[in-house]
């Protein structure tokens, strides 16, 4: 298939359009390359892409209305993940306009281009963020979602809530993905499990939030890869049983439909730093701190929707996926 991958120099975009070029896919990779992070991460995940005939990537920020229609009308896609997104809760503090600009003006504008150009198929990222404030464990796509408590988590149910419009007005069908924490190789540099090894090689003190108390779905990115093909290659259909009585948030009458892509298995942030500390052979120095504005003191995820529809359950333990990540840290950087 020809699939536009938005994000693809990204962590999940680069590692979905690996994983697509490894099954005979065509990539279309789209990303704009800001300096969120370290452009130089960026470039070498695009350089592991870019020899592969079936690959073509386009420098292209998906906040411009005209270039992304233009782009769309010339590559015609068939498939369209969109992956692109100002991430981060504590920078939405910081920098408003950005999540505003990529995840809903971009959002918009790449929905336009999908159904004015007859993709088959949208499929986006969201994020467990949205469950908000949220207490009813484990985190299910049929419960509301109404109090985000970051505006990165306000940005993420917006575009589901403008994702389901586009369906119910064109037919376009569309699914939203919920991921939950996720670490790995190439990972980005902002994540807990970068900043920590960083630090801890370097001998610098780690902040650990609420305490060390806080607990996180930590999915590798294997797992997170694996359900996006799975969810990529079913379309959603309506479900005949929605009743605007009694709404299902996580179905609906029109294609669409959202997933939880979750380890199922909540992980407190003190063990996941003793696996750290056991992969590095060294001890970290820890700052105990209070939660942070906009963070959330547990994720889990409720996985059911996803294992009856495509088959599949992230199930990586984080013993195995630290040490992976280590090991490419340790490379990367010649530690």
């Amino acid at each position: 298939m020809k699939i536009l991958v938005t994000g693809a120099a990204g962590f999940i975009g680069y590692h979905l359009s690996k994983r697509l070029l490894e099954r005979g896919d065509q990539v279309l990779g789209v990303d704009n390359l800001n300096d969120y992070y370290d452009v130089r991460l960026k470039e070498n995940r695009l350089g592991q892409l870019i020899g592969n005939s079936n690959f073509t990537f386009l420098k292209q920020d998906i906040a411009r209305r005209e270039e992304v229609a233009m782009l769309f009308r010339e590559l015609t896609p068939e498939i369209v993940v969109n992956l692109a997104a100002q991430a981060g809760v504590r920078y939405s503090l910081i920098n408003p306009h950005a999540y505003v600009d990529t995840n809903l003006v971009g959002f918009v504008n790449i929905l336009e281009g999908c159904r004015n150009n007859n993709v088959k198929h949208l499929v986006f990222a969201s994020s467990s963020s949205v469950y908000g404030a949220n207490t009813n464990m484990p985190f299910s796509v049929h419960h509301n979602v109404d109090h985000p408590v970051s505006l990165y988590a306000a940005s993420k149910k917006a575009s589901e809530l403008i994702a389901h419009t586009y369906s119910h007005l064109y037919g376009l069908p569309v699914t939203g993905l919920r991921f939950f924490t996720v670490y790995g190789p190439w990972g980005r540099p902002d994540m807990a499990l970068f900043l920590f090894t960083k630090a801890i090689l370097e001998d610098r003190p780690i902040d650990v939030f609420n305490y060390g108390k806080m607990k996180r779905d930590f999915t590798y990115i294997d797992d997170i890869v694996e359900g996006l093909v799975r969810v990529i290659d079913k379309r959603p259909e309506p479900n005949p049983e929605w009743s605007g009585d009694t709404p299902d948030p996580g179905t609906s009458y029109a294609p669409y439909k959202i997933y939880n892509i979750g380890n199922n298995q909540p992980v407190e942030l003190m063990h996941y730093v003793e696996v750290l500390e056991d992969c590095l052979g060294k001890k970290a120095r820890k700052n105990m701190l209070p939660l942070q504005a906009g963070d959330v003191p547990a994720t889990f995820a409720d996985v059911e929707d996803l294992v009856r529809d495509v088959g599949f359950k992230p199930n990586t333990p984080v013993e195995e996926g630290i040490k992976n990540f280590v090991q490419w840290y340790r490379s990367y950087y010649a530690q």
